[in-house]
């Protein structure tokens, strides 16, 4: 039993070959830490840093490189914007929707004196715009929110927000880990003024990669200082981009594998890569709707919706499901409240849970067949 993976909003699986060999060689044969040396691996580890930021900055529409910083991962580049933009007495707004990266953040420096407005969303996961107009109407310090739920796909007006939010001269946060390499992302076109991606999701590197793009017009306190092989002589953090957010060694090469995922995103087309997977996600609603005691949470079309398919079936334990799907059929896919709770309360999900099918670049019809078939048989058990 051959195994599909359904598993892509968590992380994307398989990589590309050249993500696999780009990392290998980075261990062999780029070793060094980079900017912190001046021999020719250093220098080379240095260059590979660049041109990755570079690559990035081609993807998300950024005009200087040196404004992206690489982090662990999405969660941890909120993280370093929350905590280092937000003070006791400001005010944020956020949406119903969140992933607990951006609730437990918020929820953190609420404690400490940070007032926290959640803009409801409707039982599909549509933002309420309205809502969000009057609370930018209390000149808030910023808003944080995801591009598209991790547990329905939707997809939020990152756009409209930011119009809205450049016309108030407040600060949009934008958290790209379900859409940074699927979705058209510009950052100025968008009026993103922050930006936190992770790597190893649709940017197809590896785990323990992501990235914070602060603009220029922000300044983001940092949250961990320390080495950077720049201004050694003093013991002062620089003041400078990347290097003030960007302390101690980083993980070259991860980075590598980062570079080599943005690299055959680039050259395969954002756009073929999003053509594929909402394909594979029109078949997969399709075959789903058919199924006589199935929910679907969420759009039931593919308009505007990543490749999220979240579902219920009517009477069984959703972790059960998931689990005779991966026993039985050899289908890897999540279940019950995936780090967001929040969104759950909002769809009425939050006691069951959902099962979460999320098809990739990789995967193929003939799984999706199989897994519409899986699905359909176990919905027809008792019990």
């Amino acid at each position: 039993m051959s195994l599909i993976y359904l598993d892509n909003a968590a992380t994307t699986w398989p990589k590309p070959e050249s993500v696999y060999q780009a990392v290998d060689s980075c261990l062999r044969t780029m070793g060094a830490n980079p900017g912190r040396g001046g021999h020719s691996m250093a220098r080379e580890a240095s260059l590979l840093l660049y041109e990755t930021r570079e690559a990035l900055a081609e993807l998300f529409g950024i005009i200087d490189a040196n404004q992206i910083v690489f982090t662990h991962n999405a969660t941890d580049a909120i993280s370093m914007a929350v905590f280092g933009l937000l003070c006791p007495g400001d005010t944020v707004v956020t949406t119903a929707m969140e992933h607990n990266a951006v609730a437990r953040a918020v929820r953190f420096v609420e404690a400490k004196g940070v007032h926290v407005t959640v803009i409801p969303c409707s039982c599909d996961g549509q933002l309420d715009m309205q809502a969000m107009r009057a609370a930018l109407g209390q000149k808030p310090k910023a808003v944080i929110m995801s591009h598209a739920s991790n547990v329905t796909g939707t997809i939020m007006p990152v756009a409209e927000v930011g119009e809205l939010t450049k016309q108030s001269g407040v600060t949009l946060i934008v958290d790209a880990a379900q859409t940074a390499g699927v979705e058209a992302i510009d950052v100025t076109a968008m009026g993103i003024d922050v930006l936190a991606f992770s790597g190893h999701k649709g940017l197809l590197g590896p785990q323990g990669t992501g990235g914070l793009y602060v603009s220029e017009t922000v300044i983001v306190s940092p949250l961990r200082v320390g080495g950077t092989g720049s201004l050694s002589e003093s013991d002062s953090q620089p003041e400078f981009m990347p290097d003030r957010l960007e302390s101690g060694t980083p993980n070259t090469p991860g980075i590598a594998g980062l570079k080599a995922g943005v690299q055959y995103i680039l050259n395969t087309g954002r756009k073929n890569i999003q053509a594929k997977e909402l394909e594979l996600t029109r078949l997969l609603l399709t075959g789903l709707k058919d199924i006589e005691t199935i929910k679907i949470h969420g759009s039931a079309d593919i308009t505007g919706r990543t490749a999220v398919v979240s579902f219920t079936l009517n009477g069984k334990d959703s972790g059960l499901v998931a689990h005779a799907l991966d026993r039985e059929y050899g289908i890897a896919c999540r279940s019950g409240l995936h780090c967001a709770p929040w969104a759950h309360q909002t769809l009425g999900t939050i006691k069951t849970g959902t099962v979460r099918f999320s098809p990739g670049y990789f995967n193929t019809q003939e799984e999706i067949g199989q897994a519409i078939a899986a699905v359909r048989k176990i919905a027809a058990q008792g019990g």
